[in-house]
């Protein structure tokens, strides 16, 4: 009589591992990486950095000795994460490509437009338009956004602007102020254009040591620059750190 077969043994399933505090941050990262890459692989923007290496190119050309106007533009959605949270990542998506392509076809032919980040855009113009008339554009860019969500409600945009040269020269303290043009316009409404202005500086007090103050004016002799500049654009990215 012939031996019988023994039964093969099924795999034996190593217990499940429970999910971490840190799996569902590292899900939550890969998951945004994901939405940022779909928004970008549509609109084909030059993204990141690249603003302000672009701008940093173009200022150090000398273009005014050309009579060329550089101005920039900072574009944001207003209240862009209630569309993520009432209505999903998709139409948040849906938003933020329909935006990215309307000011893409809107702009110029001497503008050029970047994904900075989020829902915030970067324009930069370059030619013979007039700070004037780069304002009043803006404000017609701003007029003439109608992209609805799915309740019914009209989106808008809120824009803050600085020119070379004249509100600054190098690039860090020219999206500095374009910046916190933009900061005044949100937190007075929303939904304007605020070119940049004249700060109001305070004098440096005791809130800096006496060795950081000589190495302040050590780096602003190196660089050629003004030492508010350095302080300037310290207190920015200490502010963007937090997201302030």
């Amino acid at each position: 009589m012939p031996a019988q077969k023994k039964a093969a043994k099924a795999p034996v399933k190593e217990p499940a591992r429970p999910i971490t505090v840190e799996d569902h941050m590292e899900l939550g990262r890969r998951h945004a990486e994901r939405k940022i890459s779909a928004v970008n692989d549509a609109l084909k923007f030059p993204v990141g950095d690249q603003f302000e290496k672009d701008l940093t190119e173009i200022l150090a050309s000398e273009p005014e000795a050309s009579g060329e106007i550089v101005a920039i533009a900072l574009v944001d959605c207003d209240e862009f994460l209630h569309i993520n949270s009432d209505f999903g990542t998709d139409e948040g998506d849906r938003v933020l490509i329909a935006a990215g392509t309307y000011l893409k076809d809107s702009l110029p032919a001497d503008a050029k437009i970047y994904r900075i980040g989020g829902d915030e855009f970067g324009i930069i113009f370059r030619g013979s338009m007039e700070k004037e008339e780069i304002f009043l554009f803006l404000n017609e860019l701003k007029n003439n956004y109608n992209i609805v969500t799915p309740d019914g409600v009209r989106q808008s945009i809120t824009i803050g602007m600085a020119t070379a040269f004249e509100d600054a020269s190098r690039c860090a303290e020219l999206i500095r102020k374009a910046d916190s043009a933009l900061y005044r316009a949100k937190v007075s409404g929303r939904n304007k254009v605020t070119m940049a202005r004249e700060e109001k500086m305070v004098p440096k007090t005791s809130h800096y040591t006496q060795d950081q103050l000589q190495r302040l004016a050590k780096l602003a002799k190196k660089e050629g620059i003004g030492e508010a500049i350095l302080l300037r654009e310290a207190l920015d990215m200490l502010l963007k750190k937090y997201d302030i």
